[in-house]
């Protein structure tokens, strides 16, 4: 550290150039902007709504106690996350009606965190997400403090946040293309600008150089936008990249530097919810229901697609809407868009290539009961992948009966010594009960895992109403075990679901199970029947295929004294004997009743 404030006394001393910034408040949200979301709030009730809750959360924060530095393992995050959601709601309360009550509360929580020993650097999420929290409400209040207060505050901002991001101790971000790198350098550019009057070539410096780096991540995106670290990582990375796109951009020292599939994303994203209100949950995001995305709409105004906001309408209701960190950010990039006016969205499929293919289908939008499905392909070895390379969800009527069991939290594993980071084909990852494809909606043979470092595209999909469907190609991710797998997936004339798989045995006798996780009640009914009730609702799944069967259940119970329990749910699936050198074809379909059809070979699904 001793070098890097020698480097920043350097820079201070010379001052290679100056940007014309506006003065303070000059993120996000400039001088007199209030007046915009103002007039908003007069015209749209549902903005008011939104407005309100927010206000009443703002008053619900004041009587809370300040922040401690409490580290959880190796974390301060959770701090940082709060820090950011108390301090963000405070300082909009404070601008939209200048109320003395919320600028003192907000002060003195900002006094609280610079007074922390630091913002642990050595996991710098935490420090990215402190320092973006602090230097918000540092600029938006920054005319009212007192000089005292102000250099506590901008003396944090440099010292805990700025100065440890040169440090390459810290900051190995710089060179991810995941969620640390959009998190990281949106942080740091939003402290830079924050203190930029005191030390313009450092900021611009640590701009500059977030500018370049941000552009790892962004290739990401591309060609569709599926983002490789699924649902819940797109809500952290992609709203922290347009984070710092929006703040950039508004002060105009970024161009519009996105691609096609960062513009693509939001219909991934918004794709990734279910009729159930699920989400298609596969790598490292939670089993729960969505929330709302503030991000959404900056894209709805940026795209000038209103049917963007088509899942977010259904959240305005939701009080739990206050949790989400960002929430005042809705108010800024929404401004001018009408909630009256949502249209529903133009597609039935989303189909999406990249490090981590995926492919979702609905017969519905507006339907209770409508059928959705989702497959997901691509590599173990993604940030954040589980080996859950061809599995699917599926929804129907209105309740989720093929489900992915989600991620287990960090610290629940961390904390017992687990090897949860360990990627490698025989890493202590793979033993995680939520990890491995034992417990996914995909296949197993001879009970051995998936292999890690291979990966599966989407080869093929088509839209047709009544035949809606995409094909995966498993065959390297299986490769030490059989010649040849592809999976598909489709609905049929809006209510038949199969999942149909095609396999090449190699030389020698193999046993395959075929498994689906469920939360309902399951009894099988025949050889090749099995009938799903779930909150009085029913469905049956029939598997049809010329080799012998032997359909069973499976428990979900930890296995392992680390795994968290499965509560209420159940494997389900067959297992059967493959012949060595057999071609086997499986169909397994989901449906209201005891139906099936004859379906054609994958290479005929066109």
């Amino acid at each position: 550290m001793k070098k890097i404030r020698i480097l920043f006394l350097l820079l201070s001393v010379f001052q290679g150039f100056s940007q014309n910034l506006p003065d303070h408040p000059r993120i996000l949200l400039l001088q007199n902007e209030e007046s915009g979301i103002k007039e908003n709030l007069n015209k749209d009730k549902n903005w008011a709504l939104i407005h309100q809750n927010i206000m009443e959360e703002a008053n619900q924060i004041i009587p809370l106690p300040t922040l401690e530095r409490i580290q959880v393992g190796r974390r301060l995050l959770d701090k940082s996350r709060e820090a950011l959601r108390r301090l963000f709601i405070l300082s909009y309360a404070y601008r939209m009606t200048n109320g003395k009550k919320y600028f003192d509360r907000c002060e003195a929580e900002l006094l609280k965190i610079s007074q922390f020993s630091d913002w642990n650097p050595s996991h710098f999420l935490d420090v990215a997400e402190m320092t973006l929290a602090v230097s918000i409400a540092y600029d938006w209040l920054y005319k009212d403090f007192s000089e005292t207060s102000r250099k506590q505050i901008k003396e944090a901002i440099l010292q805990k946040g700025l100065l440890p991001s040169m440090d390459a101790k810290y900051n190995s971000w710089l060179k991810a293309s995941h969620n640390w790198n959009q998190v990281c350098n949106a942080g740091m550019t939003y402290g830079a600008l924050a203190t930029y009057e005191d030390n313009p070539t450092l900021a611009m410096e640590i701009i500059n150089r977030a500018k370049k780096s941000i552009e790892l991540p962004l290739e990401d995106y591309n060609p569709d936008g599926a983002y490789p670290e699924g649902f819940g990582y797109w809500g952290y990375g992609t709203s922290f990249h347009v984070l710092f796109l929006s703040v950039l951009q508004k002060l105009s020292l970024l161009d519009n530097a996105v691609n096609e599939g960062f513009n693509k994303t939001a219909y991934y994203y918004q794709q990734m919810l279910g009729s159930s209100g699920q989400s298609f949950n596969y790598s490292d995001a939670g089993s729960g229901r969505g929330g709302l995305s503030p991000a959404m709409f900056w894209y709805a105004n940026k795209l000038k697609d209103n049917s963007l906001l088509f899942n977010e309408k259904k959240y305005l209701i939701d009080k739990k809407m206050v949790n989400n960190r960002i929430l005042p950010a809705v108010m800024i990039w929404g401004n001018g868009l009408s909630l009256d006016n949502v249209p529903n969205p133009n597609s039935n499929v989303f189909v999406g290539a990249g490090k981590s293919p995926v492919a979702m289908m609905r017969t519905s939008w507006t339907d209770a009961d409508a059928i959705y499905l989702g497959l997901k392909a691509g590599s173990a070895n993604v940030n954040h992948a589980h080996m859950d390379i061809g599995s699917f969800v599926v929804d129907a009527l209105g309740e989720r009966w093929g489900l992915d069991l989600g991620m287990q939290s960090y610290e629940s594993l961390e904390s017992k010594g687990v090897g949860l980071w360990n990627k490698t084909q025989d890493g202590q990852r793979w033993e995680i009960l939520r990890y491995n494809n034992r417990y996914h909606n995909t296949l197993t043979f001879d009970d051995e895992l998936q292999l890690v470092q291979e990966n599966a595209e989407i080869t093929q999909s088509t839209t047709a109403p009544n035949f809606m469907s995409a094909v995966t190609d498993l065959s390297n991710i299986y490769k030490n075990k059989i010649k040849e797998a592809k999976r598909g997936v489709a609905i049929i004339d809006k209510n038949l679901v199969v999942i149909r798989d095609e396999i090449i045995n190699n030389e020698k006798p193999t046993r395959m199970q075929w498994t689906m996780v469920t939360p309902a009640e399951v009894q099988i009914l025949d050889y090749n029947t099995v009938e799903l009730i779930q909150n009085g609702k029913k469905m049956y799944l029939q598997v049809v295929s010329k080799n012998k069967i032997s359909l069973k259940t499976w428990s979900t119970e930890p296995v392992n004294s680390y795994d968290e329990p499965n509560t209420g749910t159940i494997r389900i699936g067959f297992e059967s004997n493959l012949a060595a050198n057999e071609k086997s074809e499986f169909s397994v379909f989901l449906s209201t009743s005891k139906k099936s059809k004859k379906i054609k070979s994958l290479k005929e699904w066109k």
